[in-house]
């Protein structure tokens, strides 16, 4: 199994996408109030990409050539919904809800890489135990990424991630894993959130793009997948978070390309 190594000129291609898939993430997070609906982040979303040389990493991907293509820009899950569900008309947020936006772009438009995030946002007020559900998916990928250095695994980012969700009481998605990206949406190596030697494990080395996502939950772990083929809920139907950044390992640690400023 080859890992890709990224060039400095495919590196610094995806350092701008990542600097503008996170600016255009904050604008998303900032609209997020009572009564939006995740059409109006969709439509946000497309007409910044269409002001940026960018465009959408998701809209018609397929995870199998038999697989309905996705059919919205950006990944907006509501509550108990973990991942991959479509920002499609109708669907609007309340009070109290948590909203998960995961996005990718391809920058340049043409010729271009891909990068690839996540954020969950609390909906106006929520109670104190979802603002740690939130606050540990993201402790969870962010102080990981900020422990990377080269010599370590893959293997040692899945510890990492473990260890802190676990420690706070919730459960970890193991459906779902982090893994490489750059020329492509999906890259080896797979990088599962929980430690599993099913999974190969590879040395970090410089040149490495990687998008690590924990995804957690309140209740179970156990997930099932809505009849559109794509939104995966919690089993239980207890909420979810998700977090996720595209980084590059460097000699000196891990570079974090789509920091939100």
């Amino acid at each position: 199994m080859v890992i890709p190594i990224k060039t400095d000129q495919e590196i610094w291609k995806m350092r701008e996408g990542g600097r503008l898939l996170a600016t255009i993430m904050g604008e998303l997070r900032q609209m997020v109030e009572p009564g939006i609906s995740t059409q109006q982040l969709e439509d946000h979303f497309n007409k910044r990409l269409g002001q940026l040389d960018a465009r959408t990493a998701f809209k018609g991907y397929k995870n199998s050539p038999s697989a309905p293509p996705f059919p919205s820009s950006l990944c907006t899950c509501i509550n108990a919904e973990v991942v991959h569900a479509p920002a499609l008309p109708g669907r609007v947020v309340k009070e109290g809800d948590l909203l998960s936006i995961d996005a990718g772009l391809i920058f340049p438009k043409d010729n271009g890489l891909y990068v690839d995030m996540a954020v969950t946002v609390p909906v106006s007020s929520v109670n104190e135990r979802l603002l740690k559900l939130i606050a540990v998916a993201k402790q969870s990928c962010e102080e990981t990424i900020a422990s990377l250095k080269p010599g370590m695994s893959v293997r040692d980012i899945s510890k990492s991630v473990q260890h802190i969700v676990q420690a706070n009481g919730f459960a970890i998605v193991k459906e779902f894993v982090g893994h490489g990206v750059g020329k492509k949406l999906h890259e080896e190596p797979q990088i599962p959130n929980y430690v599993d030697r099913r999974f190969p494990n590879f040395p970090l080395d410089r040149g490495m793009c990687l998008a690590i996502e924990p995804m957690i939950a309140v209740g179970s772990a156990d997930v099932e997948i809505l009849s559109d083929g794509w939104t995966a809920v919690t089993a239980d139907g207890s909420m979810s978070a998700h977090w996720e950044h595209t980084i590059v390992v460097t000699p000196e640690g891990a570079e974090v390309l789509t920091k939100v400023n």
